[in-house]
């Protein structure tokens, strides 16, 4: 007589910071109210990402930091299901692996929290000098074209770690930029003194959305992630993906984007959208800057996609390409002046 078959269990993976926590229980609870009679547990681990606190975003390379261990605990079967930050998952993803569902996307701008105390609600009223704090090369270059009076530093760290270093009496920063999707996730939207979005700067590629990644031969986790997807974020982020896939060869790069997406009604009630894009590329001094936008009516994923490449191309043909050779070259300079250095202090 053959064993009755055993109900498979479903673990649930993300980064073990107090955000990365409460953003996999969101796709865990998603999952549980559709599907009550299958089991999901969640286990958390530290990335590349999270152990390197020192260096810049912008001179440690992709974004494979924040998913690499996990994808390795994926692929070798002892979890099943990623949850990230979108805007932090390459472009390119390992073989085996893929994106399979993205949930309803919170706000996608940034916002400023100023420190505890202070009267300043906006980037314009602090004072000329302020130090203002963040770890995206995006916010910086696009920003210093607005605030040429203002500093702006690296500030890295877990939200928990740069809203201390934000609040430590005899810390520099005078204000923060972080992402709002996360604040609010953690309830700390009442610290938010004001949103920053266009036209003062474009939120970075996916931003305030949710990916779930998992092996592409799972069919079974497919299948749950499809039950949860929202596809209207899912079209949005893709196109925006797929833009910064083109630009971006794998680094971190100072691109922007923003992105509306509207529902439309057809015959016989398939998809369909009107899709308005728009990406921007800065240099990291905010010199430079090119901007373009296109509108279009897509039926896929897959058309939203092709809109967001064609986007990429665009930029590149008026002026991007130089100003992303000029940052390829300044990082590569940055890292060899850095290995210098610490060559110099083992001797």
């Amino acid at each position: 007589m053959a064993a009755p078959e055993t109900k498979r269990k479903f673990v649930l993976a993300s980064r073990a910071s107090q955000l990365a926590q409460v953003q996999t229980n969101i796709v865990r609870d998603a999952l549980a109210k559709l599907h009550p009679d299958t089991t999901f547990e969640t286990s958390f681990m530290a990335t590349g990402g999270d152990k390197n606190q020192s260096q810049a975003l912008y001179l440690l390379g992709g974004k494979a930091l924040w998913t690499q261990e996990l994808e390795v605990a994926m692929a070798g079967g002892t979890v099943d299901l990623l949850v990230h930050s979108l805007k932090d998952v390459p472009t390119v993803l390992p073989e085996g692996c893929e994106i399979a569902g993205v949930i309803e996307r919170e706000s996608p701008l940034d916002c400023l929290i100023v420190k505890q105390g202070a009267p300043w609600k906006r980037l314009e009223d602090l004072p000329d000098g302020s130090v203002v704090g963040t770890s995206s090369v995006r916010r910086i270059a696009q920003l210093k074209r607005h605030f040429p009076k203002l500093v702006f530093k690296d500030c890295r760290g877990n939200l928990n770690t740069r809203m201390a270093k934000l609040d430590a009496p005899d810390g520099p920063f005078a204000a923060i930029i972080l992402a709002k999707a996360g604040m609010v996730r953690l309830g700390w939207g009442a610290r938010i003194t004001c949103d920053i979005g266009p036209p003062t700067a474009l939120h970075a590629v996916s931003q305030g959305a949710l990916g779930i990644e998992i092996r592409s031969n799972d069919e079974q986790a497919r299948a749950l992630c499809r039950s949860i997807t929202h596809w209207q974020t899912e079209w949005s982020c893709f196109a925006e993906r797929a833009c910064l896939r083109v630009l971006e060869g794998g680094c971190s790069v100072p691109v922007g984007v923003y992105t509306t997406l509207t529902e439309e009604t057809t015959e016989g009630g398939a998809r369909r959208a009107k899709l308005h894009i728009t990406g921007s590329v800065t240099s990291l001094g905010g010199e430079t800057h090119v901007q373009h936008s296109i509108e279009a009516h897509v039926d896929s994923v897959q058309e939203a996609e092709a809109i967001g490449a064609k986007l990429a191309k665009v930029l590149i043909e008026t002026g991007a390409r130089e100003i992303l050779d000029n940052i390829s070259k300044d990082r590569e300079a940055r890292i060899q002046q850095a290995k210098e250095t610490n060559e110099k202090v083992d001797a």
